[in-house]
């Protein structure tokens, strides 16, 4: 390039405001770069893909001339083009369209995967679905638990209720050693026995607490005429069953 005449007319006339070369530098290089982009497609060569892609397309878009054969049959039969097939029209108008196959899976491996996919969507629901069960499991099994030591819980204030009735009914009556040691309290003070004097004891142990109140029940109740339910000491075994509901906690309810 000439170089410039710093003293013409037109480089007087020249906008010379700060950063204006700069920025009509950043636009001309943005122009020399989309057209270089547009050179480097036009001159790209196109791979066997892209050349079969387009002559497809390029076909497909084409409407059948009379060089088909199909076509020519078409209309010897009397059908026109853009006319619906069948003898009263009720027929596609378009032809059927193609489904190309691109890749290089085998036929069948795209149901094979959406058949797999499913699978393993129906076992994740069942894993949902199982630990779902298992927690409702666990928690009735916690639920039943609670229940149950909170009954036993009221079976054994029951029982002890009936064992200091029965000491001091007992005691009424002038008698020193309960029937089994376990119908009485035990005092709080008492000397512990030695392991080996335990094992020779009655297997009362063995005897569940439901167990206990039932056979002290009756006995407060053949013995002493006592019902630890109704708190009530009757004359008589008659005056027992005619005024006593029953002998247990679910009768007086």
């Amino acid at each position: 390039d000439e170089e410039e005449d710093y003293m013409s007319d037109l480089f007087i006339k020249q906008d010379v405001r700060p950063g204006l070369p700069m920025v009509r530098r950043v636009k001309e290089a943005l122009q020399k770069e989309e057209k270089q982009k547009e050179a480097n497609e036009r001159n790209r060569q196109k791979s066997v893909k892209e050349e079969e892609k387009e002559r497809r397309d390029l076909v497909l878009k084409s409407a059948l001339g009379n060089e088909n054969k199909g076509f020519a049959l078409l209309q010897k039969m009397g059908y026109k083009s853009g006319q619906a097939l069948g003898k009263s029209g009720e027929g596609i108008v378009e032809p059927i369209p193609l489904n190309i196959k691109t890749g290089l899976s085998g036929l069948g491996h795209e149901e094979f995967k959406k058949r797999k996919a499913e699978e393993k969507l129906e076992n994740y629901r069942q894993k949902l679905h199982m630990k779902k069960q298992a927690n409702e499991q666990a928690a009735d099994q916690f639920r039943v638990r609670f229940k149950n030591k909170q009954e036993e819980r009221k079976m054994e204030g029951d029982l002890r209720k009936s064992q200091r009735a029965c000491q001091q009914l007992d005691m009424q009556k002038d008698i020193d050693v309960p029937k089994e040691t376990w119908y009485w309290l035990e005092p709080e003070e008492e000397d512990k026995k030695d392991e080996e004097d335990k094992d020779d004891e009655c297997t009362s142990s063995d005897l569940s607490v439901s167990e206990k109140l039932q056979l002290l029940t009756a006995y407060l109740r053949e013995e002493h005429f006592y019902c630890i339910w109704c708190g009530t000491t009757y004359e008589d075994s008659e005056d027992l069953s005619s005024n006593c509901p029953g002998d247990s906690a679910a009768d007086h309810d």
